[in-house]
């Protein structure tokens, strides 16, 4: 019988390292966001994860859904974190303790955007007459359809107007921003997209920018966490660190020189620290954002 030498063997030391290895993976959990298809078309998501990955020695895992679908997520503890875009169903779950940490990122703004030779004779700067004409020429109109910060937020410019849109001039595609912007194009017809998403998709689509300026169209972003009462299973600690990183000084300039080398403007505006109500009276008035 071989007498022990005191030595690991190879297979040993291999098994070692390998066990240390996975160890040290383990330790550093994956950090799953639920975002918002506009965080994603734009390019910005693609710009900071990278930077978010060195910080945090982990590994981002985006889900890019409507904003209601990364809500849900949230509020099942099948995400870490949200960065979303709808303010008042944002808010609602805040009141019931399903997320906390709610902190302001960004904004940019919505457009309605059309058919070049705009039909309806829509172009101005005042979105809720530019509605009332499309409803009453019946002009083909795109919706996103899918429960997203941007379609609730058309839906609400429909209520305020008095119109409940239906039929074969309303089209629901229940998809997200991008394909939206397509089948708008592809149909000639108007849609409500974030400006973001517009300038960064706008190549071989027919559209035009045709409603913006109007107050009402400031899009704000929100980045909040799952309460961690409510799913002890989330990692906390990533996604604390992600709603962390999109408030750092770093960060926010990131937000702001995105897109204008490529498109001659900011596709975002950071917020981090401006007070919730400058942003309420500037959505409140007739003001560009920024």
């Amino acid at each position: 019988m071989r007498q022990s030498t005191g030595k690991p063997s190879l297979a040993a030391a291999v098994a070692v390292l390998l066990a240390a290895t996975l160890a040290c993976r383990s330790a550093v959990r994956d950090v799953i966001l639920a975002t918002t298809t506009s965080f994603q078309d734009s390019g910005l998501l693609d710009s900071l994860v990278p930077r978010f990955e060195r910080t945090c020695r982990c590994q981002l895992k985006a889900v890019a859904v409507g904003t209601g679908q990364a809500l849900a997520l949230g509020a099942r503890g099948e995400a870490d974190v949200v960065l979303v875009h709808a303010p008042s169903v944002e808010l609602r779950y805040v009141e019931q303790g399903t997320f906390v940490g709610r902190r302001l990122v960004m904004t940019n703004d919505f457009v309605l955007v059309g058919p070049p030779a705009d039909p309806a004779h829509v172009k101005g700067d005042d979105v809720q007459e530019a509605l009332r004409r499309i409803a009453r020429s019946r002009a083909p109109f795109a919706s996103r359809g899918d429960s997203s910060g941007t379609n609730i937020f058309e839906l609400k410019l429909w209520n305020e107007i008095g119109v409940q849109p239906r039929g074969d001039w309303y089209l629901e595609v229940g998809q997200g921003m991008g394909a939206t912007l397509r089948v708008a194009s592809q149909k000639a017809a108007y849609t409500i997209t974030d400006r973001g998403t517009f300038l960064a998709q706008r190549q071989g689509l027919e559209l035009a920018i045709l409603v913006e300026g109007d107050g009402e169209l400031l899009n704000i972003y929100h980045v909040m966490v799952p309460n961690p009462d409510k799913f002890p299973g989330i990692n906390q600690a990533g996604g604390a660190a992600f709603a962390e990183f999109m408030v750092l000084p770093e960060t926010q300039d990131l937000i702001r020189r995105f897109g204008v080398s490529a498109y001659g403007q900011p596709l975002f505006h950071p917020e981090a620290g401006t007070p919730e109500e400058d942003l309420m009276r500037r959505a409140q008035g007739r003001d560009t954002p920024h």
